[in-house]
């Protein structure tokens, strides 16, 4: 079975000898970025190139590039547990800065390039490089602002796609990152059902207020998913049984073999990103990104405790820092890792341990619940994702009625207490 580490050898090789230059990731902390807490995307370290504000010939010696880039989504956070959500991935990505040269995929020179090469050469790394068949593509339909692309309808054809799919902007117009920036129409591919690469041609930039103006020099930004990727190579169920999870996945399982699959899910995801956003600098807080931090460690906290793993924590970090060290060196400071998970835990400890016990006195059923969070948050410092996953736990159903009143009353709470400050 091919593994994780070959995939990346073989990516690079394949961009490297059709003229990229291979960048480095960059870090979760966005650099010169305010409009994004953390690094969401492959292209984001690269979005001065795109606006022509740097020069990738001087920076790269080519306006080709290419990278393998850790990033972490907030969106979907309370969804973690299902088969494929995740906080923390890696997006492989090559990109060109325009201006173009002649667009043909038998071009390996540093020149840049858009949607003939583009597409073609991700064609050929899917089925020539790793021998999968895609089932089908997407290509964005056109709206009043940006008409149909039919260029990538007319290349995937003439590659022998059968099924080419028009799709709404919604799904296949992607960007910007943060409030403004590069952005474009993207064509997407399949195979087994799951989108595997997302091809986007930056022809735009957006404003704040969502309106689209031409770039004058066209760029090729892709984003392929390395969990989702591993997935369809290694032929698993979900993406967290590749080895990309391995063997953090193995010894959680031989120290709790009663853990159950969402649990499981969580404690997989929610250490992983803990681990990268430490050792790229984020300290747990209340505020922006050191608040996301404190959430994901305060629920890996609750499974860990759950499933009396606690006594292994170094061992499950060492897993992860010795699958991924050899990539991302940061990660080689395993006492700032573990010191910093061991002081959040303890500062939590008690809260949560009384926290629980208040929680399975007051809740019994789910009447009046957004009320009972409220006090359970106000009055026991229980945080709402703790009681929301506790409901979980004990299959209590919750509403966006019982969201909305706890809303209400923290809204009334926290402007009584800036009134009485």
């Amino acid at each position: 079975m091919i593994t994780s580490e070959e995939v990346r050898k073989l990516f690079f090789d394949f961009f490297k000898k059709r003229g990229h230059s291979i960048v480095k990731s960059s870090s979760l902390i966005p650099e010169n970025d305010p409009s994004v807490l953390l690094t969401t995307a492959g292209m984001q370290q690269f979005k001065l190139y795109f606006l022509g504000e740097k020069d990738p010939l001087k920076d790269f010696n080519s306006q080709r590039v290419v990278s393998i880039q850790k990033c972490f989504r907030t969106t979907d956070i309370n969804e973690i547990g299902d088969e494929r959500h995740l906080t923390f991935f890696e997006m492989l990505g090559n990109f060109s800065f325009g201006p173009i040269g002649n667009d043909d995929p038998n071009d390996f020179s540093v020149k840049g390039y858009f949607k003939k090469a583009a597409i073609f050469w991700a064609y050929e790394f899917l089925d020539k490089e790793l021998g999968l068949k895609i089932d089908y593509v997407t290509v964005f339909e056109g709206d009043k602002n940006v008409p149909f692309d039919n260029i990538s309808y007319e290349i995937w054809k003439d590659l022998g796609i059968l099924e080419i799919r028009k799709a709404k902007r919604e799904d296949n117009f992607w960007g910007p990152t943060g409030e403004e920036g590069p952005c474009g129409p993207t064509t997407e591919i399949y195979i087994d059902n799951i989108e595997v690469w997302n091809l986007v041609f930056n022809e735009y930039y957006a404003d704040k207020k969502g309106n689209l103006r031409k770039l004058s020099s066209v760029g090729v930004d892709t984003g392929m998913g390395f969990e989702r990727l591993m997935k369809v190579v290694q032929k698993k169920e979900t993406i967290f049984e590749t080895d990309l999870f391995e063997p953090l996945r193995t010894y959680i399982l031989d120290i709790s073999d009663d853990i159950n699959t969402r649990d499981l899910r969580i404690v997989l995801d929610h250490l992983r990103g803990s681990i990268f956003l430490i050792a790229d600098g984020v300290y747990p807080s209340n505020l922006e990104r050191g608040y996301v931090l404190r959430r994901i460690l305060r629920k890996l906290m609750l499974k860990i405790y759950k499933y009396n793993l606690n006594k292994s924590i170094d061992i499950l970090v060492k897993a992860v820092i010795n699958k991924f060290s050899t990539i991302y060196e940061n990660l080689l400071n395993y006492d700032k890792i573990i010191s910093i998970i061991y002081k959040e835990f303890a500062s939590f400890e008690k809260t949560l341990n009384r926290g629980i016990m208040k929680f399975d006195k007051l809740i019994k059923d789910n009447n009046n619940l957004g009320e009972k969070l409220f006090i359970l948050y106000s009055t026991h410092g229980l945080p709402l994702d703790i009681s929301l996953e506790l409901l979980r736990e004990r299959n209590i159903l919750y509403s966006d009625k019982d969201l909305n009143d706890f809303n209400k009353l923290f809204e009334e709470h926290r402007k009584i207490s800036k009134e009485n400050k």
